[in-house]
């Protein structure tokens, strides 16, 4: 008996300390969590009617530039940044519309498995271009944003083609509950689907060794080149996504990008992000596209000009980096 209750003793703080580590490395993400809470509270007492229609319209509306803002974030963990995702969503929008159109539904499941295929080609000639070429990232995406989106253009001129029903079905309505939206399952299945098994991987390890510390990582045998581009890869298949998103959220496909590139890259900021690489997920990004998207509506539900809510969302970048900033000079004083 003496010798069990050490034991347990033990154990608890072994779990407690486990908790505080955890808060510790999360708590960004539950300050974004209980802000998001405060801006819901807040949206309820300026628009009473504001329920389960509401937050089904919040989440269809968040789908595309959440999957966006993920692409970002892989991208900007590894050290890069990707300029061309909006482009990317475009192409494989039209893409998947165009050929969608008046066809059946097993026909359907092809192109969406195509155009998810397309995504992660497009993120790998990003990747490759960067890579073999060794200009900086942000003027080989923003060259590649300019030749995805004349391949959208030629693909449709203007908006059209249509959606399978069943992946309209899919992202549309609510999932049992009047208060579960489909889109928000939907994303939430998705990325961790994808990234909590990437970022458990070597390739994860990798993704935030070399966007820590480039040279550091090659040292330690890490392959750069190769791990730089399946980061692009992985921005292209989330971008691929995000267009298809828009799709079943629209019916049809849009050529021209919306403006889902740098509001992807606002989302990361506020969502933790470091934009030096190495730091940072994908769910606070997540959070943070829900609250750029709630502060949009609250402005309309104000009657405000809504071109306040893009000053808005500029003050609170810039609120957030000198935030960060700050927090930095702490740490490396300590």
């Amino acid at each position: 008996m003496s010798q069990a209750a050490p034991t347990v003793d033990a154990t608890r703080a072994g779990t407690f300390d486990a908790i505080q580590s955890a808060l510790r490395r999360n708590t960004w993400t539950l300050g974004l969590l209980v802000f998001l809470a405060i801006l819901l509270v807040f949206t309820r007492l300026i628009q009473p009617t504001y329920g389960a229609t509401g937050i089904q319209g919040l989440a269809n509306s968040v789908l595309p530039l959440a999957l966006a803002a993920t692409a970002q974030a892989i991208v900007v963990i590894s050290g890069g940044i990707d300029l061309s995702i909006g482009s990317m969503m475009a192409l494989t929008s039209v893409v998947a519309a165009s050929n969608m159109q008046d066809q059946s539904d097993l026909f359907s499941v092809g192109v969406v498995i195509g155009v998810l295929l397309l995504g992660l080609l497009l993120g790998a000639v990003n990747g490759a271009v960067i890579v073999v070429t060794r200009v900086p990232d942000i003027v080989v995406t923003l060259a590649m944003a300019f030749v995805w989106s004349g391949c959208a253009l030629l693909v449709l001129r203007t908006p059209g083609g249509g959606s399978a029903q069943w992946l309209e079905d899919l992202v549309l309505g609510p999932l049992g509950n009047e208060w579960i939206p489909k889109a928000g399952v939907v994303l939430v299945l998705i990325v961790a689907a994808i990234w909590i098994p990437v970022s458990r991987s070597r390739f994860g390890l990798s993704l935030y060794a070399i966007g820590s510390n480039q040279l550091a990582a090659f040292r330690s045998g890490v392959s750069v080149g190769r791990t730089k581009i399946f980061a692009y890869m992985l921005g292209g298949l989330f971008s691929a996504l995000g267009g298809l998103a828009l799709t079943a959220s629209t019916g049809r496909g849009t050529p021209v990008p919306g403006p889902y590139t740098l509001l992807s890259v606002a989302a990361i900021v506020l969502g933790g992000v470091s934009l030096a690489g190495g730091r940072g997920g994908v769910f606070g990004p997540l959070i943070g596209v829900v609250i750029l998207q709630l502060i949009r509506t609250d402005m309309t539900f104000l009657k405000l000009d809504p071109n306040l809510a893009t000053v808005a969302q500029g003050l609170i970048l810039i609120g957030v980096v000198m935030l960060g900033s700050l927090l930095q000079q702490r740490r490396s004083r300590a």
